[in-house]
């Protein structure tokens, strides 16, 4: 069932009893709304990018925060704000990350922060949402989509609401200028310009 609506069909008997589906807010998911805020110590934001042809490098940025808003009425009301701390990025390779950190790639000195912020939201079907914003990534904003599967509710041991998400999606990122690569013998590139962004989200209802 999804996180807002349900569908419903009844007879519509002015039209030959043809079957009419129509909108019904599920009550229990719309006690739902509110206002959310990212708990970054039970979420992960990850990237994975193809290196030399051939493996994954996967990697997370271990600092970010966040809020979110549910309308349960209106999910195209719903909105995502969410920063995350470039300097947190990690990929196990001390060296590696030193590099993405620097000018070639984030230069993170400078622009410390990548920013997401949410223009339009809405229902798929189901449990499945897309929502579209802006991200920005150094000096660059460019839109963005991310699809998103909602994962449940529930309360926690501490009395905390909570709900969750898990999402992804792909960029170049050369959109948003980070452009270095070294070519390989063999042919082909180092760091593959296509990179996957995924999302696993635990937010708190405040209020």
């Amino acid at each position: 069932m999804g996180l807002f609506t349900r569908r419903n069909q009844t007879a519509d008997h002015q039209n030959g009893g043809a079957a009419v589906t129509t909108l019904v807010v599920d009550p229990a998911l719309a006690a739902l709304t509110g206002d959310y805020v990212i708990d970054a110590a039970h979420s992960s934001i990850g990237f994975t990018v193809r290196h030399a042809m051939v493996t994954n490098v996967r990697g997370s940025f271990a600092e970010h925060e966040g809020t979110l808003h549910l309308d349960g009425a209106d999910p195209a009301r719903s909105t995502a704000v969410i920063d995350v701390k470039i300097p947190s990025v990690s990929t196990g390779i001390a060296d590696r990350d030193a590099h993405l950190l620097g000018s070639d790639f984030f230069d993170a000195e400078l622009f410390p922060l990548m920013t997401f912020r949410s223009t339009e939201a809405r229902q798929l079907g189901g449990d499945a949402y897309r929502i579209t914003g802006e991200l920005t990534i150094k000096d660059v904003t460019r839109p963005l989509t991310i699809d998103l599967e909602f994962t449940g509710s529930a309360t926690d041991v501490y009395g905390n609401e909570r709900v969750g998400f898990e999402g992804s999606a792909e960029i170049l990122r050369s959109d948003w200028g980070l452009t270095w690569n070294a070519a390989l013998e063999a042919g082909g590139v180092m760091v593959s310009d296509k990179v996957k962004l995924t999302f696993d989200i635990s937010a708190i209802k405040q209020g």
